[in-house]
């Protein structure tokens, strides 16, 4: 896997990065090389969306918008689909213009 070092400056994760728990770093190392995507990440039945990504989903999906704990002093914004219905939303981020990247 790539060092966080490795990549694209400036990233939301990089403040406290040896603190997130591993899935959290790979999602943050995944999130850095596509920035200008909303990135669904898949967590047993469902994809998740953190930080910005959340905020943005939940808004434009009308979902509700949780937290999962801190990165920092910065809460961790989070929302969620179930992976079967994932087709759906995903025309609805796209035709919002979103880029959408799994």
């Amino acid at each position: 896997m790539e060092s966080l070092k490795e990549l694209p400056k400036e990233t939301e994760f990089e403040k406290n990065f040896n603190n997130l728990t591993p899935m959290m770093q790979q999602y943050a190392l995944i999130k850095k090389q596509y920035k200008e995507y909303l990135l669904m990440y898949r967590m047993g039945d469902f994809y998740e969306f953190f930080f910005e990504d959340a905020i943005i989903a939940a808004d434009i999906l009308n979902i509700a918008l949780t937290k999962r704990g801190k990165n920092g002093d910065l809460e961790i914004a989070m929302c969620g689909i179930p992976f079967h219905a994932a087709d759906s939303y995903i025309q609805k981020l796209v035709k919002s213009g979103q880029k959408i990247a799994i």
